[in-house]
């Protein structure tokens, strides 16, 4: 066997060896979700998916979903704003666009006590449950907010990890 074989064989061996072992092999990972879970501050289990999205003026918005309790309950979407920039006004429904269907999301920020009394006004929450319901395939969703935001893109992955909300482990 040639030398040039030894030493090909030799870094295959340590390569499988090492993936084996679980070392980082500076590899590039697999796309894992980025849904999280910790429990609420009166115990209640959260599943939750942050994103750091852009609009189409090139804004950037906090996009959270999250589901608090077993799964099955209501999948709330949380859309923040940079605090001094924009001001929401509530209710407004988000109007939701993928393809040639649409729906309007409920405001229901004014029912979250810390929302409601935050004079900065610079969240807006919706009951997401509706659209995820609907939803079969993780498909680019086109999110409006009337004054304050002309359309956010949401890419598949985003959809795909609030759809595994419902079903998540908290």
């Amino acid at each position: 066997m040639s030398a040039r074989r030894t030493i090909s064989a030799l870094l295959g061996l340590l390569w499988a060896i090492g993936l084996g072992l679980g070392l980082d092999l500076g590899l590039p990972e697999a796309a894992l979700a980025q849904v999280h879970s910790h429990s609420n501050e009166h115990g209640v289990p959260v599943v939750r998916s942050l994103e750091s999205l852009r609009d189409l003026d090139y804004q950037s918005w906090q996009v959270v979903a999250y589901r608090e309790g077993r799964p099955g309950r209501p999948v709330t979407l949380r859309i923040v704003g940079y605090p001094g920039k924009v001001r929401l006004d509530h209710p407004t429904a988000l109007r939701v666009r993928s393809g040639r269907r649409s729906w309007d999301l409920a405001d229901i920020t004014l029912t979250n006590p810390k929302l409601a009394s935050d004079w900065r006004a610079a969240a807006a929450e919706f009951d997401l449950t509706p659209l995820l319901a609907d939803l079969e395939q993780d498909r680019p969703l086109r999110l409006q907010l009337p004054g304050v935001f002309v359309e956010l893109p949401v890419p598949p992955y985003v959809v795909a990890e609030w759809r595994s909300l419902t079903g998540a482990e908290g």
